[in-house]
């Protein structure tokens, strides 16, 4: 790893005065490991805030809200779409920030879009614009994976890599599931009582549902968290000095080929991962709410990215032994097959089909952290570490425009040819993993 230190850098006990994790002698777990549960908190806590728009987006209508089904799909993609802007933006600021002010300012912007949808959902009247800019500030729970995984990666030595950031991006994608499952507790119990406002009225008529919830719970519980893990960054955390002359030099990154083949392959992975995490409840909505003992969302939406997550914390010490461009092909094979079977599950005629579309879809999310753990294993193999850490954020910052993209296409298109759409996608990255990293004599075989 390239390492420059200025005077002003020398001064601070914030900065790390040597620190070079390849060097045998110089590699300190210790700080390492302290990194990695510390930024992972803060990461859990950014992808909780990032998919509450998705635990909200089902119910929001029983609440007194008139939305489309177009207006939903857009309210759960308006997160993706800011999680990607925002990425773009935190993958240029590990090396100028430093770790430490980087997690500790990030982690606390997350306070906005909590405490914002705290008042948003006590009013149907509510703006639906307004509703779109809570969306896009809960985005910033997004963004900020961009900047925590490549500082984080600046701690660990490469043999480590796969281990440590399969465990901080596995973690952190368990915040998707943690989201998605508690919501439905937190807003069913006035924990609060009347300090934070009155209960909303919960009607689903065709459930014969009418009783009080507290949706405005369901951010301003994690809010004490959020401010925990502000507190515990700014003392804990130290910052890796990396050579960087500003935004400028670390462009060179576009000027090789890998950049553009990983960014697909991790759009392939991660992109479908959160691209379903957000829609996934809004399927099963539209799919069978019409249907005598519908399934309800809230209580099967979380299973999807609780599997993708296990099976990203898994995979991250798998591809460290068998090599990440094996594992990611396996998962592109997955992806394809798992989305050829869901695409014919999407024209139930009664709530018994639901198992099966269920089980294509969890086979979807498996398949998608696998390759999210190996994709992650390949691009520090493939690149030199300063360029490493540009790439985990650029291809971060694509892949999380999925919910974004995933959204839009549900909108505009019947789901089978949706789903026909997102196999093919994964059968031409499974073709270029295994001709550019997987098969013996490949290019870049990682």
């Amino acid at each position: 790893m390239e390492l420059e230190m200025s005077a002003q850098k020398n001064k601070s006990s914030e900065w790390l005065e040597s620190w070079d994790p390849n060097a045998e002698g110089k590699w300190e777990s210790k700080i390492a490991w302290k990194t990695l549960w510390i930024t992972t908190y803060a990461l859990t806590l950014g992808f909780m805030s990032w998919f509450l728009v998705s635990a909200l987006a089902p119910k929001l209508n029983n609440l007194g809200f008139d939305l489309s089904k177009k207006e939903l799909y857009w309210l759960a993609a308006m997160p993706g779409l800011a999680g990607g802007g925002l990425r773009l933006i935190w993958m240029f600021l590990p090396p100028i920030l430093g770790t430490r002010k980087l997690v500790t300012y990030s982690t606390a912007l997350l306070i906005f879009p909590l405490v914002g949808w705290s008042f948003a959902v006590r009013s149907p009247s509510t703006p639906y614009v307004a509703l779109l800019i809570l969306a896009f500030l809960s985005g910033i729970g997004g963004g900020v994976f961009s900047g925590f995984m490549p500082s984080t990666s600046y701690f660990f030595p490469k043999s480590k890599q796969g281990i440590a950031l399969g465990i901080q991006a596995g973690v952190g994608n368990f915040g998707v599931s943690i989201i998605q499952f508690l919501t439905p507790l937190i807003v069913g119990s006035a924990m609060f009582g009347a300090t934070l406002g009155a209960p909303q009225r919960f009607v689903d008529e065709v459930k014969g549902i009418d009783k009080s919830v507290w949706y405005q719970n369901a951010g301003l519980v994690w809010v004490p968290f959020v401010i925990l893990s502000v507190l515990i960054s700014w003392k804990f955390l130290k910052s890796v000095p990396v050579t960087s002359r500003g935004v400028k030099d670390q462009l060179d990154i576009f000027n090789n080929k890998h950049t553009w083949l990983m960014t697909v392959l991790y759009f392939m992975t991660f992109g479908t991962f959160a691209g379903f995490s957000a829609q996934f409840g809004l399927l099963i909505k539209n799919l069978f709410g019409e249907f005598v003992n519908a399934p309800d969302p809230v209580k099967f939406a979380f299973f999807g990215p609780l599997v993708g997550s296990a099976a990203r914390v898994i995979s991250g010490p798998i591809a460290d032994r068998l090599g990440g461009g094996v594992l990611t092909f396996v998962s592109g094979v997955g992806i394809t097959a798992s989305a050829f079977f869901t695409a014919g599950q999407l024209s139930p005629a009664s709530s018994d089909d639901f198992m099966s579309f269920f089980w294509g879809m969890m086979a979807i999310f498996f398949f998608a952290g696998v390759g999210n753990a190996s994709t992650f294993k390949q691009m520090p193999m493939i690149f030199e570490p300063r360029q490493a850490g540009g790439v985990l954020g650029w291809t971060a910052a694509i892949a999380a425009f999925g919910p974004f993209v995933f959204g839009v296409l549900l909108s505009l298109m019947a789901p089978a040819g949706f789903f026909q759409g997102v196999a093919v996608f994964a059968l031409a990255g499974t073709v270029i993993t295994w001709w550019f990293y997987a098969r013996k004599g490949a290019e870049a075989r990682s």
